[in-house]
């Protein structure tokens, strides 16, 4: 994601205190990210599920490209720079490069979530457990409308699936 890094004009650079939350899961701002330097964690709920570090990573994408409320809240976890686009869709629009960019980081993405579940999927086939039902959840990724997403888990689960 480095070659993001071509495009940071247009938006402002951040300077965030390690602790500060640039984004917050439920939140909306339309805004787009771009990781300078520093460390960030991205968090669901209390979980931290990934930190990122590489310079050029991009954060918000999912909240802008789907009209929906953030996914996960973003916090720097040590001092950090990120490049800030205030109105993010316009930027996709002017600078279809960078979209290109975050369409390869969600197939990459994408991916290797299929590459888990079809692991679990060949590990639990026959068991007759929850993690049995990947496959169900395979095909149903294959197949939902582009409605609104709402993925789940044992304790909310979406109802298309």
């Amino acid at each position: 994601m480095r070659a993001v890094l071509d495009y940071c004009t247009g938006g402002k650079e951040r300077q965030l205190a390690a602790g500060t939350t640039i984004v917050a899961e439920g939140g909306t701002t339309g805004h787009l990210y771009v990781l300078m330097q520093g460390r960030l964690e991205v968090l669901k709920g209390e979980m931290v599920v990934a930190t990122v570090t590489e310079p050029g990573a991009v954060l918000g994408e999912m909240s802008v490209l789907l009209g929906q409320p953030h996914t996960a809240t973003v916090r720097a976890c040590s001092d950090a720079v990120v490049y800030e686009f205030e109105d993010a869709a316009a930027f996709l629009e002017r600078e279809p490069g960078v979209a290109l960019l975050i369409a390869k980081m969600l197939a990459q993405r994408l991916n290797a979530a299929n590459t888990y579940l079809a692991d679990l999927k060949r590990q639990y086939a026959g068991h007759g457990t929850h993690l049995a039902m990947v496959g169900e959840v395979l095909q149903s990724m294959i197949n939902l409308p582009p409605l609104e997403v709402s993925p789940g888990s044992d304790r909310q689960s979406d109802p298309r699936m």
